[in-house]
């Protein structure tokens, strides 16, 4: 594709970064057959294509509209198009690159910026969120039906096993997932313990920085992040095998670390290598071991792929291929590589078509009449438990030898 950005833009490393990008395009329209936007809108300009064609305009000169803004806002950075796209178009990268440019064209109203800025304010920050969640337990009788049915169920984390192994590996607490699914990362930890694997939490950690990031609030974004790095490289140095990831979201973002700050004379070395060493929780248990762990005697599940493990991560089949290899029966799920529509903060901003996204992705799951759902992304999970009749697990607490009752 040919670009005419202006000479200002193409001296900033942002804009170096979106002519190359735009320049790998050749306009060929198969992102548009797996983009979840477009098969339900079917509009062009709510499918890849149509938004780097809009993307390249504002980068060009023409000035962003409000209706620019709304149809990169209904992108669910679910990087789907670039799984399909046949010559390595980064998508994703770009949408961030022109949702800065747009945000600053095009100011939201003072409700959407409050209501955004709110967001930032409680999401990364875990007691902010818990406390947010006591309340709402608190007053659940009377809250609407709707706002009963985002509440998670509680459920017990059970013990953190306290081993003296020699092999460590750390893993990130995360932001939402110790309050609404404490058990996730206490279950990883007691199965990585049958293997042989301390997992340890460093303090000072927090959110990977990815729900300021993907809100335009990039340095906040990447000051979370530096405060990560900070957190883990002393356990780096003291020789911690890998950076273990139970979501695949947050997976992505510290994956995506050495890119994001490539710039930074202080970080940059750092970063590189706390991305290098970032495995997701399959990746660790596909290279051990697993005779160990209890087997799933042909127990019924349906697992959802979220898309920062497929498509984000390329790591389409891994937690397939694990729970086949214990014993599980998986059921078939139909157009598996769309999303279910929580997409980060999307699920908050963009409802309608979150739901309508939600209600195809149950339908697809349900099919089988799996026992039980599972999923490798806390936004997914607590997305779809919502309205779900089935259990909603992350699956590591299927292979977890000693679960909470």
């Amino acid at each position: 594709m040919q670009t005419h950005l202006s000479q200002a833009l193409l001296e900033t490393a942002e804009g170096r970064e979106a002519e190359s990008i735009l320049r790998t395009c050749v306009h060929c329209g198969f992102c548009n057959a797996t983009c979840p936007t477009y098969q339900l809108l079917g509009d062009e300009l709510d499918g890849p294509r149509g938004r780097i064609y809009q993307i390249k305009q504002v980068l060009e000169g023409e000035q962003a509209s409000a209706t620019t803004q709304l149809h990169l806002d209904r992108c669910l950075q679910c990087r789907s198009c670039e799984t399909t796209c046949p010559s390595g178009v980064r998508y994703a990268r770009l949408a961030e690159i022109g949702r800065a440019v747009i945000e600053r064209q095009q100011p939201r109203n003072w409700r959407a910026q409050l209501f955004r800025w709110g967001l930032r304010q409680v999401l990364p920050y875990t007691p902010r969120f818990a406390a947010l969640l006591r309340v709402g337990r608190l007053f659940a009788p009377v809250l609407p039906r709707r706002a009963r049915a985002a509440l998670p169920p509680r459920r017990p984390a059970g013990i953190w096993p306290m081993s003296t192994h020699t092999r460590i590996m750390l893993v990130l607490d995360g932001c939402v997932q110790p309050a609404a699914a404490p058990a996730t990362n206490a279950a990883a930890a007691r199965v990585l313990d049958q293997l042989g694997i301390r997992l340890e939490r460093p303090q000072g950690q927090g959110c990977c920085g990815a729900v300021s990031y993907h809100l335009n609030a990039h340095e906040e974004g990447l000051n979370q992040a530096r405060r990560n790095i900070d957190a883990w490289w002393p356990w780096i140095e003291r020789g911690a095998e890998a950076l273990v990831m139970t979501a695949s979201g947050c997976g992505l973002v510290v994956k995506e670390y050495g890119e994001l700050l490539r710039e930074d004379p202080v970080y940059a070395e750092k970063a590189a290598r706390v991305s290098a060493l970032t495995r997701d929780l399959a990746e660790v248990l596909a290279a051990e071991d697993l005779s160990a762990l209890p087997r799933g005697a042909g127990r019924r599940v349906a697992f959802h792929a979220p898309c920062t493990l497929q498509h984000g991560q390329r790591q389409r089949g891994s937690v397939e291929g694990l729970l086949g290899e214990l014993g599980y029966e998986l059921c078939p799920v139909a157009d598996g590589h769309l999303c279910c529509g929580s997409a980060g903060t999307y699920s908050l901003l963009q409802p309608a078509l979150s739901q309508e996204l939600r209600a195809n992705k149950l339908k697809a799951l349900s099919a089988g009449e799996p026992e039980v759902i599972v999923s490798a992304n806390i936004g997914c999970q607590l997305h779809l438990q919502q309205a779900s009749t089935t259990p909603v697990h992350h699956w590591i607490e299927l292979l977890d030898p000693t679960p909470p009752h």
